[in-house]
């Protein structure tokens, strides 16, 4: 497999142009032609720089395979690799705008079991570059340029695990929010984690201030343990540190992803046990009906259940709210695409 060119950030692009003997203005040209989607072949370039391009670098990285589209209007992508892997992504439509989910590895090891992607565990961390290409290809495809994006907002929720792959991940994020590129504002990108504290806490000195979400889904080290294999190594009480820490160096609120399971956290002694332990604190609580993976033995809630949760967090003063379901009838969780495919289905 070649490099990827999309890795690159436009000064380092620069150098590698005129080293190569072209003119400054090339280097430009090249960036914002990757960044609208284009493979390097169809660059408007002199052809002697675009075939020295080609021989180092990959023309297409990431290309779409296949879309599905779901009643509600989202859109789920089945993209392909150089290398022939497989990762998935969604499009989802708000008022606000068209959020992205990427993903950033093929598939995961984190192991958490509410979650299909890391099924069959962790093949490959995704370079800086392939993270990009998901979001430059599907702009692309909805009609979308770098002056009028059709993908405004962007989440790091798809397979893998973010910041078990965090040099990538945060070379992705400074080529995304640069000028001249697709310039997407870091107050509307969210990453989510699962609680890796010590990369949490790296991530706040790194001066992106994005939304920072993270995959707490119990109240206690135990009833996490049950369900989260990181709970093994970091607890509750670290998690909350490092997101103090957080808001501390950026003064961004922080969220908490609470997935509702049938018979395991979604009862209001659970509501009342999470309210006590947000209580005063800076952040804002998403709640998540399961979405149920078939491999699984999880289920999630009924909708009554998950309002009188939200009402008792709401009453207690927390901030919640309870996500809009959505893509469902086309496997809109991370990981779901990808399994059915890699089984012929």
């Amino acid at each position: 497999m070649k490099e990827v060119l999309q890795d690159l950030s436009l000064e380092e692009l620069s150098s590698l142009v005129c080293n190569a003997g072209g003119r400054p203005f090339r280097a430009k040209q090249i960036f914002e032609g990757l960044m609208q989607g284009k493979k390097i072949s169809s660059l408007p370039v002199p052809s002697d720089l675009r075939n020295l391009l080609l021989e180092r670098y990959e023309d297409e990285p990431v290309r779409i395979k296949e879309v599905f589209l779901s009643k509600d209007g989202t859109k789920k992508f089945l993209f392909e690799l150089a290398d022939g892997n497989l990762i998935e992504g969604v499009l989802m439509h708000y008022e606000y705008g068209n959020t992205q989910c990427v993903s950033t590895q093929v598939g995961c090891r984190m192991g958490c079991k509410f979650c299909a992607s890391t099924l069959n565990g962790r093949v490959r961390d995704l370079t800086a570059g392939e993270i990009l290409g998901q979001i430059a290809a599907v702009n692309r495809m909805e009609g979308g340029t770098l002056k009028e994006r059709a993908v405004t907002n962007v989440v790091l929720m798809g397979s893998g695990e973010p910041f078990d792959n965090y040099e990538n991940v945060v070379k992705f994020l400074r080529n995304l929010i640069a000028e001249g590129g697709l310039h997407v504002s870091a107050r509307n990108i969210s990453l989510s984690t699962c609680g890796l504290v010590p990369e949490m806490r790296k991530f706040a000195d790194e001066g992106i201030p994005l939304n920072l979400t993270v995959s707490l889904h119990a109240v206690s080290d135990e009833e996490r343990r049950r369900t989260m294999p990181v709970a093994n190594r970091y607890t509750i009480a670290e998690i909350l540190e490092a997101c103090a820490y957080y808001f501390e160096k950026t003064g961004r609120r922080y969220i908490f992803e609470y997935s509702l399971i049938e018979g395991e956290n979604a009862d209001m002694v659970h509501a009342e046990a999470l309210a006590n332990l947000l209580k005063g604190k800076p952040c804002h609580v998403n709640l998540i009906r399961l979405n149920p993976v078939k491999e699984r033995d999880l289920s999630g809630t009924d909708e009554r259940t998950a309002q009188a949760f939200l009402k008792a967090l709401l009453s207690r003063g927390i901030s919640a709210t309870l996500r809009r379901s959505m893509g469902s009838d086309i496997g809109g969780a991370c990981g779901q695409l990808r399994a059915r495919y890699l089984k012929g289905e």
